[in-house]
């Protein structure tokens, strides 16, 4: 086992210990999510993802309501992600829904997870929540990154729709992006607008000029 899926294991029993979870399930569920995370066509969408947003979540804890929550949204929100469908998200609030419920963890705590899922499929709020706020504002805190790591993000996302033509993504990538330039904020929370808005538009504006 590697040391990022060893520290990644002792995180995720952590969390179910603090909410006195079944942990032989939770051994098994983390064997599932790990073995998702890795398949050989993830190329962003893997556990460096899940890490980086676990990380994230620690230096906001002080403004959430549920850091469970959100961090089970984090390892969950991806579980299933294949780039020519249309339900990632909802499949994976199902898997999730389902999961957390074997776990016997709160019915509160596993409705508010499913929500900020299901929320990530159009990155907008489905709940007047801080929590829902906070897990889109992390989920795209890779679009204000400093320049060589968005860079990074942008080659790993071009691997992940390897199946399309150069002209047909980069069509439907600035598509994507001139949307969220389009928002009037593209970071929900002051904490991460304050922080990234300025660079995640430069980001964006300097990707879409790539494409023509």
């Amino acid at each position: 086992m590697s040391t990022q899926i060893e520290l990644l294991k002792q995180e995720w029993l952590n969390l179910l210990n603090e909410l006195e979870a079944d942990l032989l399930i939770g051994e098994t569920v983390f064997k599932e999510l790990v073995t998702a995370h890795t398949n050989v066509s993830r190329h962003y969408h893997n556990l460096d993802h899940v890490q980086h947003l676990l990380t994230l979540a620690e230096s906001v804890q002080e403004l959430t309501e549920s850091l469970s929550a959100i961090k089970f949204a984090a390892w969950f929100h991806d579980y299933i992600y294949n780039p020519q469908a249309q339900d990632n998200e909802i499949e994976s609030a199902i898997y999730a829904t389902e999961t957390l419920n074997q776990l016997n963890l709160d019915r509160n705590l596993t409705n508010l997870v499913k929500q900020i899922i299901l929320s990530t499929q159009k990155h907008q709020p489905l709940l007047n929540s801080i929590d829902n706020l906070l897990f889109l504002d992390l989920d795209l805190g890779i679009l204000g990154a400093s320049d060589d790591r968005y860079l990074e993000y942008v080659q790993a996302i071009r691997k992940e729709y390897s199946w399309l033509s150069d002209r047909d993504f980069q069509r439907g990538r600035k598509q994507v992006l001139t949307k969220f330039l389009a928002r009037e904020k593209i970071y929900y929370t002051n904490h991460f607008y304050d922080r990234l808005e300025q660079q995640a538009r430069a980001n964006l504006a300097q990707e879409i000029e790539l494409y023509g």
